[in-house]
């Protein structure tokens, strides 16, 4: 199989869909990868670095495009790059359709096979191609809600941490699973107040056992939810439904009643957010402020420590890459169920039910469309 690597395009994407390590096993197995020129530039990886793996370099995004069989990127395709899909062609990488309308039609349109990483699971339940990025997020979040915090950039003028005789900031962490769990590492490192809330008994216990008071394991209602939110200083949104849109927990009466200079971090804004009031932000421009509340929306977060990232990342997709390029995409999904949920879209139809019931679109079942 002929596997395709182009260069990321997104605002401030770094990451690159494979490194040369990974090329070199894909080579092993008596495959072809095309890399676009510069593709690994972000993390310091040289076309030569490529080519000595075995890689061939392409000039543009248009000829990796045209000649591989399988594309591995890391953000869902844009619209210059979703343009170039052809019928068959097997897309990897994260998609994020739920809120995402017109990528959703545009991948129907081009009739690839179109598997995203983050609705793959485990035989567990997990979503082992998210967690990756979600450990990243999780952990980044904090950063970012302590600069955002700082009265530089319109927050409260406050430490995490506090100091000796000051209080610490009160973190309220939305949603107790992979996000929620490494935010709140970083927040109790930093010497911050921490409360987490989920409605998953099992997962307050977890959190429980793992922390002990360190934090504050809550039992998530509307009530508490929102007396913890308008007592915050930094809330973390961190909920997710698999493939699906984030349901708005925060409200936009919460915001208006919060702290002024407070703010937040919604790291579930690749799925459309867990806050009312949250909008898709960039690297370049992370921040904006409604009823005087720091909101930080940046939807590729792991985007700014790319070479942390792309290994990560790599660590995960690669077995998949090479199931897909041994096996051939039918053969691949079909063997394996868990790997199945993440076949999105397929030949022009729509096969997360999450996706399609979002868009009042048709839905058919991964098995069904691949049997068909």
């Amino acid at each position: 199989m002929i596997i395709g690597v182009p260069k990321e395009i997104k605002n401030h994407e770094y990451r690159v869909g494979m490194v040369p390590g990974s090329v070199r096993e894909l080579i092993n197995h008596g495959h072809q990868v095309f890399v676009e020129t510069n593709a690994g530039m972000g993390i310091g990886f040289t076309d030569t670095d490529y080519t000595t793996a075995g890689a061939e370099i392409l000039n543009t995004a248009a000829d990796v495009f045209a000649q591989a069989d399988m594309i591995v990127k890391v953000k869902e395709p844009q619209a210059i790059e979703r343009a170039m899909l052809r019928e068959d062609q097997i897309l990897f990488t994260y998609l994020h359709l739920a809120p995402d309308l017109p990528q959703t039609e545009d991948l129907v349109k081009s009739k690839a096979i179109c598997i995203a990483y983050e609705t793959v699971i485990d035989g567990r339940g997990g979503l082992p191609l998210l967690a990756p990025m979600s450990e990243v997020a999780g952990r980044m979040s904090i950063q970012a809600g302590a600069q955002a915090l700082e009265k530089s950039n319109a927050g409260r003028g406050m430490l995490l941490g506090g100091v000796p005789g000051v209080e610490p900031a009160k973190v309220v962490i939305i949603g107790g699973g992979m996000v929620g769990n490494n935010a709140a590492q970083m927040a109790i490192g930093m010497g911050a107040e921490v409360v987490i809330l989920d409605r998953n008994i099992d997962v307050l216990r977890r959190l429980d056992a793992q922390f002990g008071n360190k934090v504050k394991a809550i039992y998530s209602t509307a009530d508490a939810l929102e007396k913890h939110v308008l007592e915050a200083d930094l809330v973390i949104g961190g909920v997710l439904i698999p493939g699906a849109s984030a349901p708005k927990l925060v409200t936009a009466d919460h915001i208006k009643r919060m702290k002024p200079g407070s703010a937040i971090v919604d790291v579930a804004i690749d799925q459309g957010g867990c806050i009312e009031t949250s909008k898709a932000t960039t690297h370049a421009d992370p921040t904006y402020i409604v009823d005087e509340v720091v909101h930080y929306c940046v939807a590729n977060m792991p985007g700014a420590v790319p070479l942390t990232s792309t290994f990560a990342l790599n660590n995960a997709t690669l077995p998949y890459i090479i199931n897909l390029a041994n096996k051939g995409y039918r053969k691949a999904l079909l063997d394996d169920v868990n790997f199945l949920e993440g076949l999105n879209v397929y030949k022009g139809k729509v096969t997360y039910k999450e996706v399609a019931e979002g868009f009042n679109m048709q839905y058919v079942a991964p098995v069904d469309a691949l049997n068909a």
